[in-house]
């Protein structure tokens, strides 16, 4: 986390990503069953991972607002696939978050049953981001999320979150055993993005990223 530009990303590709997610960025609806999916645009992406990793306030730093997602220390606070339309070019998914403790087995039987449908019907699902938090790495349930992901053959990508929290050497060590894990998964991309909500790090490039996969 130098703050230096990230060789993968062109200036271009980094202003573009600023410029749209600049943009309109408007709450769509609350998907609870299949059959309410909106109709597709070109491109969508998906955000998953465990409760509490900071999904919300890295959705609020992508799209600059405070409020896009809401934050909070309720595990499983996000119980549908929150769809958010970004300027009109790409659907930004929230998905419920997993690991959660204090939810009815009965809603999270539905909850689970809702994300893999999703991710095995869901044509202009271009990514899954994978969030995890840097002081732990990698959980059970991020590997259990990885299975499905390479089982069927949704490719998805590494988002580290809370990188602000961790010292170089423990945080270097955590990236390099998500690197290992993520090896020999088919359906894993091998960069890793390495990110700070309350530090802005990383969310650029994040930015960027999202806008190549759309095409813009």
């Amino acid at each position: 986390m130098t703050g230096a530009p990230d060789p993968n990303f062109t200036a271009r590709q980094i202003e573009t990503g600023r410029k749209i997610f600049a943009g309109a960025c408007d709450f769509v609806m609350g998907v609870a069953a299949l059959a309410q999916l909106p109709d597709p645009l070109s491109c969508e992406v998906a955000f998953a991972g465990r409760s509490n990793v900071g999904k919300s306030s890295l959705l609020n730093a992508l799209t600059g607002r405070k409020a896009l997602a809401r934050t909070s220390n309720t595990p499983g606070r996000t119980r549908e696939l929150n769809y958010f339309n970004i300027a009109g070019a790409l659907y930004l998914v929230d998905m419920p978050g997993y690991g959660y403790a204090r939810a009815e087995k009965r809603l999270i039987e539905k909850w689970n049953a809702l994300i893999r449908g999703y991710l095995r019907g869901r044509a202009s699902l271009r990514r899954v981001f994978i969030l995890v938090d840097s002081r732990h790495g990698l959980k059970a349930g991020d590997l259990e999320t990885m299975d499905l992901l390479d089982e069927t053959a949704v490719p998805y990508q590494i988002v580290m979150t809370k990188a602000d929290k961790v010292k170089p050497e423990p945080l270097a060590a955590v990236i390099a055993g998500v690197t290992k894990a993520l090896a020999k998964r088919p359906a894993a991309h091998p960069d890793i993005h390495l990110t700070s909500s309350v530090k802005g790090e990383g969310i650029a490039e994040l930015r960027a990223e999202i806008v190549v996969l759309a095409g813009l």
